[in-house]
């Protein structure tokens, strides 16, 4: 019988601190009331909010701690001070076998490189990516690396792609989920060389996904693929770009709705489907990056999320910790690792 899932929580981190993770905790809580939670920070601060959700105080191990890590603070430091915060100890509650998971909607380099010290990369992983989850015509498309790896090589790309492979067939719930390379055309002799040199190591390889090919921007929100892979800095850009892109039309959508008379009695009309198009594609729904690669399931919940994206970050930690998503994965980072042709020299 597997043991029950235990959530560890900093609940101090993110623009809105508890205000966010504690309704965002016990939101997720109705849907997995089979969940416990460790509840990281301070008791002064969090009991009173506890009390107001009964059912998630009575499912939480409250570990009282004043010290948190800011924001604004750069990772070399907050890895020298972080000892005793509220982010160092959810995450080393994963690392002693505590917790199945932690979630931190606090900064995200400190949360990266503790993530890193505390947990450690899997082994034969090379470097841990950050991925995510993205709506898409064809239902929602994983992303990675979003920012955690400016700089790769070919075989960073091709462990990235068997990280994002694993994670989409646990997910999205795919035998073989397809995979891309993003790049800036889809014939072969376009982009540069080590995204080249990557595709040509994929599409020898056997791993827990199809490789697809490449793919452009527009594939992302197309559903091309199931997997999209890239360095963290043109991932970084996508998110981004689709970020401000989606506020953009939200800005413009609400603006022309409001200003003609015609247009609000129309949307009065429309009401239901309006909702559904706006929880479609509410970003709130699709809160939370992972750590991938790592020995221990980190979540990166969005600094200014609210309750109910909290709960979104909360709910995919659930998942991953109960399919066993660390085991999987370090499996088939194995199976990769034994393969010849993995190596680049020995794939051109």
């Amino acid at each position: 019988m597997s043991s029950p899932v235990r959530i560890a929580l900093d609940a101090m981190g993110g623009d809105h601190g508890p205000e966010s993770t504690i309704p965002g905790a016990a939101l997720a809580l109705q849907e997995n009331p089979q969940v416990g939670f460790l509840i990281f920070g301070d008791e002064i601060i969090l009991k009173p909010l506890l009390d107001k959700y009964p059912a998630l105080k009575a499912a939480s191990v409250l570990y009282h701690t004043d010290k948190t890590v800011r924001g604004d603070e750069k990772p070399s430091i907050a890895l020298r001070s972080s000892k005793g915060s509220s982010m160092r100890m959810a995450v080393e509650a994963v690392q002693d076998g505590r917790a199945s998971a932690v979630v931190s909607a606090g900064n995200t380099g400190a949360l990266m490189a503790l993530a890193k010290l505390v947990l450690k990369p899997l082994p034969g992983v090379h470097r841990p990516a950050l991925a995510s989850v993205l709506p898409s015509f064809e239902g929602e498309t994983v992303m990675l690396d979003l920012g955690a790896n400016v700089l790769v090589d070919a075989e960073n790309l091709v462990q990235f792609a068997v990280l994002g492979a694993t994670f989409a067939r646990i997910y999205k719930n795919i035998e073989m989920p397809s995979v891309g390379l993003l790049n800036v055309g889809s014939e072969d002799m376009k982009g540069p060389d080590h995204v080249r040199q990557a595709a040509k190591i994929l599409s020898r390889i056997d791993f827990s996904g199809r490789y697809y090919g490449f793919v452009e921007g527009n594939d992302i929100t197309n559903g091309t693929v199931d997997v999209v892979v890239s360095d963290g800095y043109a991932g970084n850009i996508a998110l981004k770009t689709a970020e401000g892109v989606g506020k953009l039309t939200r800005h413009y959508f609400k603006k022309f709705i409001k200003s003609d008379p015609f247009a609000l009695v129309g949307g009065l009309l429309a009401f239901f489907a309006l909702r559904r198009f706006r929880d479609r594609l509410d970003p709130r729904r699709y809160n939370g990056g992972v750590f991938l690669g790592l020995n221990g399931v980190c979540i990166k919940s969005h600094g200014g999320c609210d309750a109910l994206a909290f709960s979104s970050a909360v709910k995919l930690a659930v998942g991953l910790a109960e399919q066993d998503y660390i085991g999987t994965v370090a499996h088939d980072i194995n199976h990769l690792m034994t393969q010849e042709s993995f190596h680049s020299q020995d794939s051109l």
